[in-house]
Parts: C-alpha cells; sequence; structure tokens
C-alpha cells in the first residue's frame, strides 16, 4: 500500500497528531532559540538577536563557580535517592491493586492515591510544615506529648532528606501506578489460570508471570527516569528546603532561578540549563544502550 493511500484512509490518526505536534513545535523546539544566549552577553534590552557573542566564557565561569558543583552534587544526589525509592513505588502499589479482589475496594483505593498528584507543590509544603514543623508540627506535638524531644524533620539534613523522599513517594506513587496497571490488564488471564492449576501460590504467581509481563514497561520507564536525573522540579526542593538544609537543598534548579531570576545572569541561568539537557541526553542514550545490550530492551 502506498504511503498516500494509507494516509488517506486512516487519516483520523493522523490529525490526532496535530495537536501534540504544534505543543511540542512551540513550547519544546521554539524555546530552543534561546539556547544562543549561552554563547552571548544577553542584554535585555538588545534581545537576543543584538546581544555581544562571547563565545565559551560564560561556560568557563559556569564550571569555575563552586556553588555550581555544590547544587551539581545535591541534584545527582536526590534525583539518585528519588530514583531508588520513588521508582519501585508504583510497582508494588499497581500489583498489590491488581491483586485485589474486591473491584469496589480497589477504585477506591486507585483514586485515594492518585488524589496527591493533583495537588500543588505549594500546598503539599504547607502540608509538610503543618505534619512534619519542629515547634508546631503535629508529630513533633505528639512526639513531646508522650514526653521525648522533637524530631527535627526539616531543620537537620538526614532527617530532612528522609522527609523529602518520603513526601515525593507520597506524591507520585499514585499516578506512577496507572502506567503499570495498564500493562497489567493486558496479560493473558490463561496464564495465571495455569500457574493455580499447578499449584503456585501468589507469590510464585507474581514472580514468574506478574513481573516477567512487566518487563518491557519497568526498563522504558527506568530509561526515561535516568534521561531526567540531572534535571530537578523547583517547586519541591524550594517549597521544602529552608536555610538550615541547604547544604542539601540547594539544587541546580534553586541554582538557575537566584542567578537568572534574582541576579539578572540569563547567560550563566542558560549555560546551567544547556549543561542539563546535554548531560541528560547522554544518561538516556547511555541507559538505552545498555539496557539493549543487557536485556534486549530498548526504547530506540
Amino acid at each position: 500500500m502506498r504511503a498516500s493511500t494509507y494516509f488517506i484512509r486512516y487519516w483520523q490518526l493522523y490529525a490526532l497528531l496535530v495537536l501534540p505536534l504544534i505543543y511540542f513545535a512551540i513550547f519544546k523546539y521554539g524555546p530552543m532559540y534561546g539556547i544562543q544566549i549561552a554563547f552571548k552577553e544577553f542584554n535585555f534590552f538588545q534581545g537576543i538577536h543584538g546581544s555581544e557573542w562571547i563565545g565559551f566564557d560564560a561556560f568557563r565561569e559556569v564550571f569555575q563557580n563552586q556553588e555550581f558543583y555544590k547544587t551539581l552534587r545535591n541534584t545527582l544526589m536526590l534525583n539518585f535517592l528519588d530514583l531508588l525509592v520513588s521508582f519501585p513505588a508504583p510497582l508494588f502499589l499497581a500489583i498489590m491493586l491488581y491483586e485485589l479482589k474486591s473491584k469496589a475496594f480497589r477504585k477506591v483505593s486507585q483514586t485515594i492515591l492518585y488524589v496527591p498528584h493533583f495537588i500543588s507543590w505549594v500546598i503539599i509544603g504547607g502540608i509538610v510544615y503543618q505534619v512534619f514543623g519542629t515547634q508546631s508540627g503535629m508529630i513533633n506535638n505528639m512526639i513531646t506529648a508522650l514526653g521525648f524531644d522533637a524530631v527535627p524533620f526539616l531543620t537537620e539534613k538526614t532527617h530532612w532528606l528522609f522527609t523529602y523522599l518520603a513526601t515525593g513517594v507520597w506524591q507520585s506513587a499514585g499516578w506512577g501506578t496507572i502506567l503499570y496497571l495498564a500493562a497489567l490488564t493486558g496479560i493473558n488471564g490463561e496464564l495465571f489460570e495455569a500457574a493455580d492449576m499447578d499449584g503456585a501460590n501468589r507469590l510464585q504467581r507474581i514472580w514468574y508471570i506478574t513481573l516477567p509481563s512487566l518487563k518491557t514497561t519497568i526498563v522504558t520507564l527506568l530509561i526515561i527516569n535516568l534521561g531526567h536525573i540531572m534535571t530537578i522540579g523547583f517547586e519541591r526542593p524550594y517549597v521544602i528546603g529552608n536555610l538550615a538544609v541547604r547544604d542539601y537543598s540547594d539544587v541546580l534548579s534553586t541554582f538557575v532561578y537566584r542567578v537568572g531570576m534574582e541576579s539578572g545572569q540569563y547567560t550563566l541561568a542558560t549555560v546551567v540549563g544547556l549543561f542539563q539537557a546535554v548531560v541528560g541526553l547522554i544518561f538516556v542514550l547511555g541507559a538505552n544502550y545498555a539496557s539493549k545490550k543487557l536485556a534486549d530492551e530498548s526504547i530506540l
């Protein structure tokens, strides 16, 4: 079948691509024009085109900045720990929900788990301070009422780190189960029936049927998550962080905010953003190559 004939026959499918393509063109590819700011002494009044070229001078300035390396370390640390803790959580939740016999209870549980994803990080930050605050937090009020010392969940670096990770799991795990549940519904039910006839228990069904069936989904999501190992959202560390834990909470996104928005050094901020994008691309390609060689699974 010729390409033109195929297009005419299935034009509705191609029409569905129009809005996503427009979105990517405007919000993903359009802003790439601003990458050249990293190589110019950007002047707000002269604009991108009128600003003077400075080559790689801004890159040298950023890479000589000790504050940049501290935020880079924190970004990698928080993202790596987030990957260890938050990545498997949706998988476990999806399997547990899938194994529930009561459909009504499963639907109610899914709805409750999805809700945190739709709450703004500003609101979540307020909840975190109300629950984990040292002086007036609900948990510490209970601890001190029992005669114990208050736990510095938000003012001591190690405790803050555990609070940060736990909050991330609570906010994202429920929403992350959607893809796994979609993959689970595609498993042939006859496999489970055959396993039951062979005397397999629930854990054995999960280990030998459920997890292997999810391998492609797990690998794909892992590669995508590795691609974001250098990027970190601004809201979460900014809202939950404070001066007492700045050695851990100060990350590349907050560094870009201080340098770009507060100090007006747009060139340096663009350099950091470009650095994150390039390293993220390297991580994606490297993870995809390793996955293809070791597990024969890849997204490219």
